[in-house]
């Protein structure tokens, strides 16, 4: 079936989603770590049964589960769409005011409640690609949320498609959007059983043709500086501070380990969060790299760091300890191509020149593939994503509903 000749609802419905203030929170023990993020669920949920997707509901974790039955007499594999719901604690996501810049034409973009916010083509190449599309931007103040309301939007827009549009084959679907992705706990009480999918797609990637088998492994670590507290009128050989301890250990960091000195396949170690007073401080980072094994030894970094700082300070001491987050979902998409080959045929069917790639980050589906679901990552559209810069195009993001459109019927045909 020819999907460009459809009339596509995700725009208007994306430019909802995004008004909808849905950040996270890491300092938040419950799930989702801000009730907020069901303001978005329980309007999704009422948009899918307005579509007449029966069973689509939100539950108490704030998951949004729904389905689209079957529309053939094959048996085809079930396969689920995934994106997540809340925006990133890095940039403020209250007040979003969404607009669209029709027609591109290579200018410069100057969002409007802060003209220091300007998206350059120099600083931004993929709008190189963009000319004459509608770009979206927010105003200049808050990130605009694409990351990842664009998959929402994407996915919300392929299940009205295939609802009003028979023609097109496909066997049963499962939808899930996710609280907490961008605080590392997406998927921490999504139900698997209940999916009872073999395969899914994350639509949480950038630029238009990319599809992803491979994410970082990840873990995280926590760096405890014990120093020596003293009356600062009467310190003078007695005092060791640990915030000072702590400041040295930093900016011994390599900078070639540093997430602003690598690329590609190079991982790296960032101190994310630093605390504390004289007599104790703590360092919390993140380690990445593709290969497990380097995450062990990009941890004795900082071991070696402390030990050496702290040979000034003999009275002062330190605990590290590390915590794994994800792993290369690579290691498990490996053992089931099909998934990732009949993502690239859609895109491929869908106009576009498919990318495989990396992605130096995770998505939900980094975990999702390690809990039995093999997951790759299909791009969205987004870009700068997490700043006040970002923005997607209306004309990629139909192109990623398209891609869903035609990897439910590569499934079904395939059967």
């Amino acid at each position: 079936m020819n999907t460009d000749n459809l009339t596509y609802s995700l725009k208007e419905r994306f430019l909802r989603y995004v008004q909808i203030d849905t950040q996270s929170d890491p300092e938040s023990p419950t799930c989702p770590s801000t009730e907020k993020q069901k303001d978005l669920g329980h309007l999704l949920v009422k948009e899918l049964l307005e579509m007449g997707v029966t069973d689509a509901h939100l539950d108490e974790q704030g998951y949004v589960y729904a389905t689209i039955p079957s529309n053939t007499d094959k048996d085809v594999p079930v396969i689920c769409f995934c994106s997540h719901m809340d925006t990133a604690p890095d940039c403020s996501g209250t007040g979003v005011k969404p607009i669209v810049h029709r027609n591109y034409q290579g200018q410069d973009l100057v969002l409007p409640d802060d003209n220091t916010q300007v998206l350059r083509m120099s600083e931004h190449p993929d709008l190189k690609n963009q000319i004459g599309n509608d770009i979206i931007t927010a105003s200049g103040t808050t990130l605009l949320g694409a990351d990842n309301k664009a998959g929402v939007a994407e996915i919300m827009d392929a299940c009205y498609q295939l609802i009003n549009h028979p023609k097109i084959k496909h066997g049963k679907i499962r939808i899930l959007f996710t609280p907490d992705e961008e605080i590392g706990r997406g998927v921490d009480k999504v139900n698997i059983a209940k999916l009872g999918a073999y395969a899914g797609y994350t639509m949480d990637g950038e630029s238009a043709g990319h599809i992803e088998n491979e994410t970082f492994s990840a873990d995280g670590a926590k760096l405890i500086i014990n120093g020596v507290s003293a009356h600062p009128g009467f310190a003078k050989g007695n005092m060791e501070s640990a915030i000072k301890i702590a400041g040295q250990i930093v900016a011994a960091l390599p900078f070639e380990l540093s997430p602003e000195g690598t690329s590609d396949k190079q991982g790296f170690v960032h101190p994310v969060g630093i605390k504390g007073h004289v007599e104790q401080a703590e360092i919390e980072f993140i380690i990445r790299d593709f290969e497990d094994d380097k995450l062990k030894e990009h941890a004795d970094v900082i071991r070696t760091i402390t030990e050496k700082v702290l040979q000034q300070f003999p009275g002062s001491s330190y605990q590290l300890t590390t915590k794994p987050q994800y792993r290369n979902m690579k290691q498990v998409l490996d053992k089931h191509p099909q998934i990732t080959e009949y993502g690239i045929e859609a895109i491929r069917r869908a106009g576009m020149t498919p990318h495989l790639q990396s992605i130096r980050g995770g998505t939900d589906g980094s975990r999702l593939s390690f809990m039995g679901l093999p997951c790759p990552n299909i791009f969205a559209g987004e870009h700068a994503f997490h700043g006040r810069q970002e923005w997607v195009s209306v004309q990629d993001m139909q192109k990623a509903v398209q891609t869903i459109l035609h990897l439910c019927m590569v499934w079904e045909e395939k059967a």
